[in-house]
């Protein structure tokens, strides 16, 4: 049997089987370890010899990164990429690419749904009837979709589809995105505004921008104290994007009406968290991404750059631009 050219690690993920992975790697030459490495130790005298890396959740910090010698790139299963530490990659010469287009309907469905249920007070209505109680009077007021507004922050490809579908119901869309241009706002038939705008004027929020230094705890204190008492926010983005903290004191005095949580700072969440045991707060487990055909995307998708990256081939979605490319 002919040695296999490459060497691919799956630090981490949470999928029953990788053998479609598997299969893509193996036809272009590549063996696969499929490890379980969520700590920075765990991943330093795991990696050995690895020369390509596809990672969930394991922290790729800079300590991390130090010790690839002979790797050439990391592909991050999803959108985000704040497990991955950039900059570091850059420097020891590693491209760094995610797969920002595989669960875009999922995402974008799933934060439309929160925002129906929150806006229509399903949850509440539906356990009621559970409970013996026919009537609609315990939730009230209810307000109409058409004609309400819808705060979108972050108007990338989720956040433009999660604006067409929230206008099918006759909301209007507000945005917040600095990076997106006047006439790409106009094409979707959204208006751009500044976050605090935004936040002044939405009954509905929902979050869409990627995790930063400069997002991280985006909606806090401050801004929670912005939003009308009756508006609404949705987390499908990023858990970091939001101080739980803040947030479960809000919905508990009452400063907004409720929230639909996707994301948490820390996954799973902790029994402790403020955002548990309200009537208030849906919780769903890290669940908008997900269909039996966006998960086998993912996978496929995040093999196919894997093998881009082994054969030294230009990158489909790279983060990162090395000096040399």
């Amino acid at each position: 049997m002919t040695s296999p050219r490459y060497h691919a690690v799956i630090t981490d993920a949470d999928y029953p089987e990788v053998d479609q992975q598997r299969a893509i790697l193996e036809a272009a030459g590549a063996d696969l370890t499929w490890a379980n490495l969520r700590t920075e130790d765990a991943l330093i005298s795991g990696l050995t010899g690895a020369e390509v890396l596809l990672t969930q959740y394991a922290p790729l910090t800079a300590r991390v990164i130090e010790t690839l010698d002979q790797c050439r790139g990391i592909v991050r299963y999803g959108v985000g990429y704040d497990t991955v530490d950039i900059e570091a990659a850059t420097r020891k010469g590693i491209y760094v690419c995610n797969v920002p287009d595989y669960g875009t309907d999922e995402v974008s469905d799933h934060a439309v749904t929160m925002l129906l249920v929150l806006a229509r007070k399903i949850i509440p209505l539906a356990q009621g009837v559970q409970d013996g109680l026919w009537s609609l009077e315990h939730i009230k007021p209810v307000g109409r979709l058409r004609g309400r507004t819808l705060g979108i922050i972050g108007l990338g490809r989720i956040g433009a589809m999660t604006a067409a579908k929230a206008q099918a119901f006759g909301i209007r869309v507000i945005a917040c995105d600095p990076f997106l241009s006047a006439s790409a706002f106009a094409a979707l038939n959204v208006e751009s505004v500044s976050l605090d705008h935004l936040l002044h004027e939405a009954d509905y929020v929902s979050l869409h921008a990627p995790l930063s230094d400069e997002t991280h705890h985006l909606i806090g204190e401050r801004t929670l104290g912005l939003m009308k008492p009756s508006a609404f926010l949705v987390n499908t983005a990023r858990g970091g994007l939001v101080d739980g903290a803040a947030l479960g004191q809000a919905l508990r005095a009452g400063q907004i009406a409720g929230a639909a949580i996707d994301v948490t700072e820390t996954e799973p969440i902790p029994r402790d968290s403020p955002l548990l045991g309200l009537d208030t707060c849906i919780l769903t487990p890290h669940a908008a991404w997900y269909s039996d055909e966006s998960a086998a995307a993912l996978q496929r998708l995040a093999a196919e750059e894997a093998v881009r990256l082994l054969r030294r081939e230009p990158p489909r979605c790279p983060l990162n631009r090395l000096p040399s490319a």
